[in-house]
């Protein structure tokens, strides 16, 4: 396949997927989630049937007290030793970013190579991202770090993209562990990891939330008093 065709069936592929419209902007939202914590919204995930959104374990933040959430922007990658056609779909991918996306990238499980680094993060900021969750590898840490950009990675490498991966798709369906993730899910990540939050049922999941935080403030507030694990059960309290 030529470089064009292939940069022509990926927008193809994109122009397939439909993301609905949220109840409240965007923006509200994310500042709202960003609130939260993933615990807390991993639990209502959990009360809706839904116990296995959060990412894999080994993904974590590049500095502890990151915190970002946006809608998923998704990236699919494999392993390929070819060099033709990745900057191509690279240069495609960026000028689609939008404010409010976060990218998650899918490696398939390639332990190898770069798939973000310095410049990208520029390239993403300038176009409003929010952050990025790279189910694989980056590089360029010190000037990633240096920008403030909200990152999540599984491993660090000095090697690049070129001749050992290539980007095979973008905003369309990918996997991230066993979790799917679809363009424009919800995504939350912090100190504990990410969590995705399905688009059709994001503001319910939000408002749900909110109302456990407030419930474990008071729970708090009962342990601080020295009440017992048993009385704090009894009033509906958990731990």
């Amino acid at each position: 396949m030529s470089q064009q065709m292939h940069v022509d069936k990926l927008k193809e592929m994109r122009d397939t997927v439909e993301i609905t419209e949220l109840s409240i902007p965007l923006e509200e939202l994310c500042e709202r989630f960003e609130k939260l914590y993933t615990g807390a919204v991993n639990d209502v995930l959990r009360e809706m049937c839904l116990p296995n959104q959060g990412l894999p374990s080994e993904i974590m933040p590049l500095r502890d007290e990151m915190v970002v959430c946006g809608e998923a922007f998704t990236v699919k990658a494999v392993k390929d030793p070819t060099m033709g056609g990745e900057m191509e779909v690279r240069v495609e991918m960026l000028d689609d970013l939008r404010p409010g996306h976060i990218v998650i990238w899918n490696s398939n499980g390639d332990d190898h190579a770069s798939h973000w680094g310095g410049v990208m993060t520029q390239a993403s900021m300038k176009r409003g991202c929010r952050g990025a969750i790279i189910d694989g590898g980056i590089r360029d840490t010190k000037d990633i770090l240096s920008q403030n950009f909200p990152i999540w990675y599984r491993y660090r490498t000095s090697n690049g993209a070129l001749s050992h991966t290539k980007i095979v798709g973008y905003q369309v369906p990918i996997y991230v562990g066993e979790i799917i993730i679809k363009p424009g899910d919800i995504l939350l990540a912090d100190i504990d990891g990410g969590v995705v939050i399905p688009r059709k049922i994001a503001v319910a999941v939000l408002e749900r939330a909110e109302q456990i935080e407030r419930n474990e403030g008071e729970i708090k507030e009962w342990v601080a008093a020295g009440l017992t694990a048993e009385e704090i059960h009894d009033r509906g309290g958990y731990f």
